[in-house]
């Protein structure tokens, strides 16, 4: 295995849903808890001289119009901001393939996509036959990354991977079949980008699931994993939570709310 190396590593918003609230958010709320709690939409981006290494596509316009969601701007656009083409890229990390996760998947012509070979199967599988299970998925986007199999695009793990030096991959479902998180080394140590593992900070904290589960006994599992690969609770990143703009400063002050550092020590 090649030494680690040191990434810089980013998280991009590109989309919102303001009138979300708990209950949505948070599995088995008293509905008199109920309040506001608005979602956030990322993509994230790992950097070093040598490289660079997207995790997830987001979504695009005909998505967020079919699922009323706000589209700020396109993925490609946010990753622009930080200097990143997303034409070039020539590696992308899905952690999942929820329509939010792989529906921005063609503004990256040149990647190769690093895939869970559960997430394939549960994506293709007899589960996709019920509606509760499959409405999370996009017919197209899955035909499009059969399509990606088949022209040697995908690289597919079982299990715990390395993606490159210092990137690593960890199977944990739950939230979907081959749900995996990414681990980061930065200067700051060994980052958890955390995907849909954790939505929201509360989901960990309080041990309350996001209301999406193939496995309910796995998602909560999940949880104490993510503790156990991060050196502290601050090391963990949400993968939807807007706190994670207010907890981590932006590159420059032009980038303040679309773009946060997550290889600097969070404020809270």
């Amino acid at each position: 295995m090649s030494e680690p190396q040191i990434w810089e590593l980013y998280a991009i918003k590109y989309g919102t849903m303001p009138e979300r609230t708990r209950a949505t958010n948070l599995f088995g709320l008293d509905p008199h808890d109920d309040a506001p709690m608005p979602i956030d939409y990322y993509v994230w981006a790992a950097v070093s001289p040598q490289r660079t290494i997207v995790i997830d596509t987001g979504f695009d316009t005909s998505e967020a119009d079919r699922r009323g969601r706000g589209l700020l701007r396109g993925v490609d656009e946010g990753l622009q901001t930080i200097g990143i083409d997303a034409g070039a890229v020539e590696d992308v990390i899905v952690t999942h393939l929820h329509w939010d996760h792989i529906g921005g998947e063609a503004h990256f012509p040149k990647a190769r996509f690093h895939l869970q070979e559960k997430e394939m199967h549960f994506a293709t599988g007899p589960h996709m036959c019920n509606h509760v299970m499959n409405r999370s998925f996009t017919v197209d986007h899955i035909t499009r990354m059969v399509r990606n199999v088949f022209e040697g695009r995908v690289a597919y793990h079982d299990g715990d991977a390395q993606i490159a030096p210092g990137i690593t991959v960890h199977l944990v479902g739950g939230h979907s079949m081959g749900l995996q998180f990414v681990k980061v080394l930065t200067k700051r140590g060994w980052v958890v980008v955390a995907s849909d593992v954790t939505h929201f900070y509360e989901n960990i904290e309080t041990r309350t699931p996001f209301p999406v589960i193939y496995s309910m006994g796995d998602m909560i599992r999940a949880y104490d994993i993510l503790e156990y690969h991060a050196a502290t609770p601050g090391h963990i990143v949400p993968g939807h939570d807007p706190l994670v703009l207010d907890r981590y400063p932006a590159p420059d002050g032009r980038l303040e709310g679309i773009v946060a550092k997550l290889d600097e020590t969070p404020s809270a």
